[in-house]
Formats: C-alpha cells, sequence, structure tokens
C-alpha cells in the first residue's frame, strides 16, 4: 500500500484529492496521514469529506477514517463505473473541487457516460470557480479528446452556499497530447460581475473600476 504524507508541501487538501484521482485511474490503494496539516483546521473539512465519499461512490471503495476532522484515510479502490451520481457538500465548500477528483476517473476509466449533479459552492475563494472550469478547464481537455460538457444551475458563493451544476462525461479510452507554446491571438475583452444579496450598483462599480484600470474601451 502507497503511504503518503499529507504534511508535504503546502500541507493542503490538494495532496488527498489527487491521491483520490490517481487511485482510481490505477487501483492502487492509499493510505494518507496528517491530511492538512498546513491548514489552520487540519483534518477533513466537508468538501474534503464529499470528494472522498464521492471517489468512494464511483468505485465501490472501501474506506477507513472518512469522518469529519481525520487526519488519517485508508482508501482501496474498486473498479470505477461510469452512471448518474449526485455529490452533495453539504455546505459551500467548492464543488468543483469535488469534480476535479472524480472527473478524470470517470472519463478515462468509467466504461460508460455519466451524469452527474454537484451541489455546494461554485465560486469560492482559493478554488477554481466554476467559470473557469467551464471557460479554461474544459476547453483545453476537448482538444485532447474529452466530451464533457458543463451547466450552472444556482450559483453558490461563501457562506450560504447552495449552488449547483451539472456535467455529462462521455467515456475516452485516452486522452491525446496537447501543446500550448504559442499565444492565441486577442479576440476580445469581457468581464462579468455576478452578485449575491447586494445592490446591482455593487456590479456597475465593479466594472466600471475595471474597465478604467484596465484601459479598455
Amino acid at each position: 500500500m502507497i503511504v503518503i504524507d499529507g504534511s508535504k508541501g503546502e500541507g493542503g487538501g490538494q495532496i488527498l484529492r489527487s491521491s483520490l484521482a490517481l487511485s482510481l485511474l490505477t487501483g492502487q490503494p492509499f493510505r494518507v496521514h496528517d491530511i492538512r496539516a498546513g491548514r489552520q483546521k487540519p483534518g477533513l473539512l466537508r468538501q474534503h469529506l464529499a470528494a472522498v465519499r464521492g471517489a468512494s461512490a464511483i468505485a465501490d471503495a472501501v474506506v477507513q477514517g472518512a469522518e469529519l476532522g481525520s487526519r488519517e484515510l485508508v482508501f482501496t479502490p474498486g473498479s470505477v463505473k461510469g452512471g448518474t451520481y449526485t455529490f452533495s457538500v453539504g455546505s459551500a465548500g467548492s464543488a468543483t473541487l469535488v469534480f476535479q477528483t472524480v472527473l478524470l476517473p470517470l472519463l478515462l476509466r468509467g466504461g460508460a457516460p455519466s451524469s452527474l449533479t454537484f451541489e455546494g459552492g461554485t465560486h469560492n475563494p482559493m478554488a477554481p470557480p466554476f467559470d473557469f472550469v467551464a471557460r479554461a478547464f474544459l476547453p483545453l481537455l476537448r482538444k485532447m479528446g474529452a466530451d464533457v460538457r458543463v451547466d450552472l444551475s444556482a450559483h453558490g458563493f461563501y457562506p450560504a452556499g447552495g449552488g449547483v451544476f451539472t456535467a455529462d462525461v462521455a467515456p475516452a479510452p485516452s486522452l491525446a497530447g496537447l501543446s500550448l507554446l504559442d499565444r492565441g491571438a486577442h479576440l476580445a475583452n469581457t468581464a462579468t460581475s455576478v452578485l449575491s444579496r447586494v445592490p446591482i450598483a455593487v456590479a456597475t462599480k465593479e466594472l466600471d473600476t475595471l474597465t478604467s484600470s484596465l484601459g479598455w474601451d
């Protein structure tokens, strides 16, 4: 069994999420200790627990230590199975990071199309927002041969949460390489301000400040 020190590097949750994804892709079990040792609140929070439970659900994994605050986890994966799944963080924790955890295993090992629903935060500090996933990450993944589509039903901000988005993942036996050596042509300047429970004037001021600072016409 592979043993992983969760305190290495920044000592954050990405060590756990990457371990889960790689375990599902390779079939290798692992044990991780000192989970999120570099954070103010070490151990599993709700969004990390949602990633563990999501990874377990798509592969009928055997898991030890999957509880709030746990600083050690043992994960033994089964076979990844595509299907219909709902992943709920249960708080304003990042749902996009749960998506990050299960995406490649379902894409490359699922063997069947997957229809996924994610509930929780969609626009969180210290996590990729839904717009990055939809507009930057997935277009590049599609160039590699992946067929993954996402749709946002409701925004979810910290601390209220309540966001919902769906993803449709078609299985792919492999992905092609990607070369990004040349910058593409500049096409346009666009900016969007998304609000929750504040006056629309706040969005107008944000956009005015942005366009002025960047010298946009």
